[in-house]
């Protein structure tokens, strides 16, 4: 029997920085099953401004700036100073931090004020004390017609519990695009 997403995961329990938790969410394997690539391929287009909410060890936010190009904007946010430090050394690195704006975020507020095309939130919403301020914040972020991909974690967020999120999401203004099938991952397509 499938519990509710609360007993899983508190509303508000983050993954707290750590080497393990960066191992877990910045690796081989797991970019195997969940290659940033593939999953971004059809939302992200050269010159796009994009937000990765949550964006941890930057696996994500790399990609995502590699898929915007010179001209192209990553904002990259999380709550966790230390996981914005890791993400940006793998931005220099890799030459580019120039097209990524790191952000750190409030608990309560993304503070995100510049406009965008597109919006990621991958297996972080859970962890989202208040998601009914969450989608209001990102829909009001997106330019009108800005698509807006959710994925939660099998593992953590039961589908009950997905289904409320999609109706935080509802309540918010978004539409319903699509369920993109993401390995190990809940995931819905949203639209402004």
């Amino acid at each position: 029997m499938e519990t509710a997403q609360s007993e899983k995961t508190p509303a508000g329990a983050l993954c707290r920085y750590s080497f393990m938790h960066v191992l877990m969410l910045d690796n081989g394997f797991r970019r195997y099953f969940q290659n940033p690539e593939k999953i971004l391929s059809g939302y992200i287009r050269p010159g796009m401004t994009v937000v990765d909410i949550g964006c941890g060890p930057g696996a994500f936010t790399l990609a995502m700036a590699e898929m915007v190009g010179a001209k192209g904007t990553v904002i990259a946010t999380d709550v966790q100073s230390e996981m914005l430090q890791y993400a940006r050394k793998k931005g220099d690195r890799y030459g580019l931090n120039s097209r990524i704006l790191w952000h750190r975020n409030a608990p309560d507020s993304l503070g995100i004020e510049q406009p965008a095309d597109f919006v990621l939130s991958f297996h972080m919403v859970h962890e989202v004390p208040d998601q009914d301020r969450l989608f209001q914040e990102v829909f009001a972020t997106l330019r009108p017609g800005g698509g807006y991909l959710v994925a939660e974690p099998v593992f953590h967020v039961s589908e009950p519990a997905f289904d409320r999120t999609l109706d935080a999401a509802v309540r918010a203004g978004f539409g319903i695009e699509g369920r993109p099938k993401i390995s190990m991952s809940r995931a819905v397509l949203l639209k402004k």
